[in-house]
């Protein structure tokens, strides 16, 4: 992955996935706290940063516009001259400008981060695979809710890994923060 055509993309780190939010993660600190570490040495690094910031549309009763919970978590907030993609839907490339943004800026590999690992990051990572790009998975800087399905329940932790192995197996590299952070140097 070269600096030059690679881009970090942080899916949805809002405040309603957090303790007192709407709708809270297993694991969303450590999470964001590995996100930050990455953000920074990709900052450092000069990746492109582009943030994606969900606003439910459809009546869900989290990540409604105008509401504190909206907000992206202070661990990943964008600086200056960092993107903004706002999206309605889990994919991140749906009806947005994602892509246009990312070729544009001749990037061929996606570092990509965030919440919910089972949801918009699986999403995301499929559609980015499926568009040609290379993607790498920071596992540790992504969350993911406790799920059930016909009355068996799915912890969070458990939800996670297997999103991210089914990821692993064909659509992305899946690396921590700390393998991640190294690589940036």
């Amino acid at each position: 992955m070269s600096p030059v055509t690679a881009a970090l993309v942080v899916v949805d780190v809002q405040q309603d996935y957090f303790p007192g939010g709407a709708f809270p993660l297993v694991g969303p600190e450590e999470a964001a706290q590995a996100a930050g570490r990455v953000l920074a040495a990709a900052r450092g690094a000069g990746l492109v940063v582009v943030h994606v910031q969900h606003h439910s549309v459809d009546g869900t009763p989290f990540l409604r516009p105008g509401t504190p919970g909206v907000q992206i978590h202070p661990a990943v907030a964008p600086g200056p001259g960092e993107a903004l993609v706002v999206k309605h839907a889990p994919n991140s490339f749906l009806d947005t400008g994602l892509e246009e943004l990312l070729r544009e800026r001749g990037v061929e590999d996606l570092v990509v981060l965030g919440m919910m690992t089972s949801m918009c990051v699986d999403s995301t990572v499929r559609s980015a695979a499926e568009r040609g790009f290379a993607v790498t998975v920071v596992a540790d800087a992504c969350a993911a809710p406790d799920l059930e399905l016909a009355g068996v329940q799915v912890p969070g932790a458990v939800a996670h890994t297997a999103f991210l192995a089914a990821l692993g197996d064909g659509f992305a590299r899946v690396v921590t923060s700390d393998e991640l952070t190294g690589e940036l140097g």
